[in-house]
Parts: structure tokens; sequence; C-alpha cells
């Protein structure tokens, strides 16, 4: 990064704002603010008086969202915009995972961010969660930098009523239905491509599972994506408002008004198509054991054991290193994105590659969550702090990726010091 001290300036008083917010969602932001059984005060009526004078929710409809707790999964268009609805309608406790980071293609059509959080490379999660706060300081905003995979999927929608899709690929999305049907979590199913978008609320016990509605992950892989086939906003925007109306329905107890359809729709050229859902198939491992949703409104509690069956979440086989770094480096090609992602079992010396990468003559930006090292081959190598998970871009290939990090982390330095 050039040293412009406006611009570092600049940056870290973002950051500052990001991180100082941070830290305010901790134990006491959450017990004010999202505490079962908390009754919507004066000033509570009065910032949502619209909604409640909506005869299906009221007052008792707004208790509810207040106390209720929401799992977004992705930041990208769909999730920014779901997060929006979720922070502006009050639901009490939102809890956003993203594995990327905003660039300046994401401003198209992820309303969350802005033109500084894309050249700071800031996390979606994190830059997320930071606006959310200036929206809305009465709720308690849970970010977390991550990937979502078979390890972590269960904890991160433990104590959560609602599950809302707005991820990218098919492989999560499997996975996180597969996940809130073992938990008894109704799964917001939303996608959007091109100018179609698809919608569904997907209840464990009563609906069909994901994985008979669309098939495994290549056969929805096959449909495209936003990044093979390109996507415009107002779908975007189309699909989130359907799944944020049905969220709203659960969460407020009007769970008798919620769709039980499919929609599907485009907006260029104009169609709208609805199907009735399916309900469980008796012989898929996964919605035909499907734990039902509690009766209650409050926050359920992680199911003790699910089904024996759960979706591994893989884009791509694992490649070999051809010089492992101490243990093997698992690889997932991202459709589309000229990305490959490499998870190590451990994490990386951050301080150290970043050091490495600028005697090299890397172009480097740094903030508390990841570098960013744009090479004089046309690489990017972004590394992300404690994880062990690095994104490759400029390769399609996911072994020349394995190489390139191999090659990184074994390369010495001038001491003759490996990584």
């Amino acid at each position: 990064m050039a040293d412009d001290p406006a611009k570092e300036c600049g940056m870290a008083e973002h950051i500052a704002g990001l991180t100082n917010g941070s830290e305010q969602t901790a134990a006491g932001r959450q017990k004010e603010t999202a505490e079962p059984g908390r009754s919507a005060d004066r000033t509570d009526m009065e910032r949502y008086s619209r909604q409640i004078r909506f005869a299906p929710i009221g007052p008792e409809g707004q208790r509810r969202l207040l106390e209720a707790s929401v799992l977004i999964v992705g930041a990208g268009a769909l999730g920014a915009s779901l997060a929006q609805h979720m922070a502006r309608a009050g639901v009490g406790r939102i809890r956003i995972v993203d594995r990327d980071f905003v660039e300046p293609s994401n401003l198209q059509r992820q309303t969350l961010f802005d033109e500084e959080d894309a050249r700071l490379a800031l996390p979606k999660a994190a830059a997320a969660a930071a606006k959310l706060r200036r929206i809305n300081s009465g709720i308690a905003i849970e970010e977390h930098v991550a990937d979502v995979t078979s390890a972590n999927a269960a904890a991160l929608a433990e104590g959560v009523q609602l599950v809302l899709d707005g991820t990218d690929n098919a492989a999560t999305r499997l996975l996180m239905s597969d996940v809130c049907f073992a938990l008894g979590i109704p799964f917001l199913y939303g996608g959007a491509v091109g100018a179609s978008g698809m919608s569904a609320a997907l209840v464990p016990g009563e609906t069909a599972c994901l994985r008979c509605l669309i098939g495994g992950e290549q056969e929805a892989a096959d449909a495209g994506t936003c990044e093979t086939e390109g996507v415009i906003s107002p779908v975007v925007e189309l699909v989130a408002a359907l799944q944020a109306a049905e969220a709203l329905k659960w969460l407020t107890g009007r769970r008798e008004a919620l769709r039980r359809t499919w929609i599907s729709a485009s907006l260029w050229p104009s169609e709208w198509r609805e199907w009735r859902l399916p309900g469980p198939s008796r012989d898929c491992a996964v919605c035909g054991r499907a734990k039902p949703p509690a009766e209650s409104g409050l926050p359920m509690e992680r199911a003790e054991a699910g089904p024996k069956r759960l979706a591994v979440r893989e884009e791509a086989s694992a490649a070999p290193s051809p010089r492992p770094a101490a243990g093997p480096i698992r690889a997932a090609v991202l459709c589309g994105r000229d990305t490959v992602q490499l998870t190590l079992d451990h994490p990386l010396p951050l301080e150290r590659i970043e050091e490495r990468l600028r005697a090299d003559g890397c172009i480097i930006t740094r903030n508390p969550w990841l570098i960013r090292a744009e090479t004089g081959d046309g690489r990017r190598f972004v590394v992300f702090r404690g994880e062990g998970r690095v994104l490759v871009q400029g390769v399609s290939d996911a072994e020349e990726a394995v190489r390139g990090l191999t090659e990184l982390l074994h390369q010495p330095n001038e001491e003759g010091v490996t990584l």
C-alpha cells in the first residue's frame, strides 16, 4: 500500500470505527438489547411505530422480534440486504458469517459496502456489522469472519430461531440446509443469478429439504452462478424481500401465514412462477429424519446429535501439496472467480508472510483481519489472520495455487530461514 499519510489516517479512522463497534457487541450490549423477555419500551414503540401499526405484527409481534435471534450465512448481495431488513425490523440478535472480503466488483449490488471498504479489503462480515450497528444501535450484532464448513456449521446455528441463506454457492447452501434440518431450525433459501431469483421457506418436519429440491452440489452448480452468468441488483432485492417477509412471519409468531411455495421469478423478461413445496421425503436421510421446530418463540437449543449424514462442504477435491507445509493443504476452486481457497490445519504467521511479500516487491493491503498481496505476475494472496486460510486470486487451477503457496512458505529469506 502506498505510504500516503492522508490515506493511512483515513484507513486508521475507518478501521477504528469497525473494531470499536465490534468490542461494543460483547456481553453488555447483548444483555441490554437482546435478552429474552425484554419488553418493547417507548423508544422502541416510536422507532418501529409503522411496523407495529401493521396489524399482523402489532406490539406483541414487535416484542417477539426484539427477543429473536437469526443467523445470516453470507454477507454478499443477498446477505447484506437481508441483514439490513433484519436490523431495521428490530431483530434482537443478528449473527453474520462470511469468508470473503469487499472488492470493487461487489459495490454494484452489495448495499452495505462502500468504496473505502473495498480499498481496505475489509472482511464482509466485519464491514457489514459496523454498518448495521450504525443503522440500529439497540440490537446485538455478532460477526464471524470464517468459512462455513461441516466442522463449524452447527455451532454457528446454535441458539438461533432462523437461518437466512445469503450464500453464493451450492455446497454451503446444502450444508446449512442439512444442519438446519438436523437441529430443527427453519432455513429460508434464496438465490439470484442474472435477472432471475428463487426463494422458499424450508421447515424441518413440514417440507422437503434443499437437497431433495435441487439435487446435489453438482446439479445445483450446473445451473450457473452470478460469477458466471452475472446478476442485476433489482433481482437481489426482490429475493431478499421475499426471504425477509417470511422471516418476519416466523419470528412474530404468525407461522400460519408462512408461504408454503417455491417462487421462481424473473425481472428480465418479467415472469413469476410458484409451486407448492412437497413434504419431507421418507427415504431422505436429511428431511426424512428432521427434528421439528420448537413451538415456542424462544431461541432453540442445539441438538445433542444430528442425523448420521451431513453434507461436507467442498467445492473441489483437496489437492495434494507437492511440498507439505507442516500438514496438508486443502484446496477449493471458487466457481467463476479465478480464485482458489487454500486451508491449512494451523494458522499462518501473518507478520512473517507480510515481511516476505514486501521484500519480494508485492503491493500490500493490511487490516486487522487479513493481508492482501498483489504480486508482479497478476496473482493476489489474501491471508486471513488466525485461520490458516488463504485465497489465491488470478488462478483457477488448484495445484497451481497450492504450488504458489508452498513456494511462498518454503522459500528461504536472506538469512536462509523458511516460514
